[in-house]
C-alpha cells in the first residue's frame, strides 16, 4: 500500500507542568505546523514554554522557541507568526506554569494544525 502524499492532523492537549512531546514528525514525512495556539482559560496569567527537540549524534538537543512566555487571563497566544517545519524525528515539546489551585495542572489548552508531507 502506498503512503499518502499529504496528511492533515490536529493535535489538542491540556498542558501541565511537565514537558510533553506533543508532536513527532514521522519517518519519511516532514511536519509543517500551519497553526498552533495556546489559550489560557483561567483567571490569572500563566506561562508557556515551547521547545524544538532534535536528536543529533545520539544526543537530544533542545532549542527554546519560547521560554516562560506569559499568556494573560482569558487570552490566546499564536505560537508562531509563520510556519514551523519539523523534519523526520523532530519533536515539538510544550509545558506550562502551574495554576494556584493545582501544582501540576495549568489552565492552558493547546491546539495545533499540522500538514505531514511525504519526503
Amino acid at each position: 500500500m502506498a503512503l499518502a502524499l499529504n496528511v492533515f492532523k490536529t493535535v489538542i492537549r491540556v498542558l501541565d507542568t511537565t514537558q510533553e512531546e506533543i508532536y513527532v514528525a514521522p519517518v519519511g514525512y516532514t511536519g509543517i505546523f500551519l497553526l498552533s495556539q495556546v489559550t489560557n482559560i483561567g483567571n490569572v496569567s500563566e506561562d508557556v514554554t515551547v521547545l524544538h527537540r532534535r536528536n543529533v549524534g545520539g544526543l537530544s538537543v533542545d532549542t527554546e522557541l519560547m521560554k516562560t512566555y506569559p499568556i494573560a487571563s482569558t487570552d490566546t497566544l499564536n505560537l508562531f507568526t509563520g510556519k514551523l517545519v519539523l523534519e523526520s524525528g523532530d519533536k515539538l515539546v510544550i509545558s506550562g506554569s502551574n495554576n494556584a489551585g493545582n501544582p501540576t495542572k495549568t489552565n492552558l489548552k493547546f491546539v495545533g494544525s499540522i500538514l505531514e508531507t511525504l519526503n
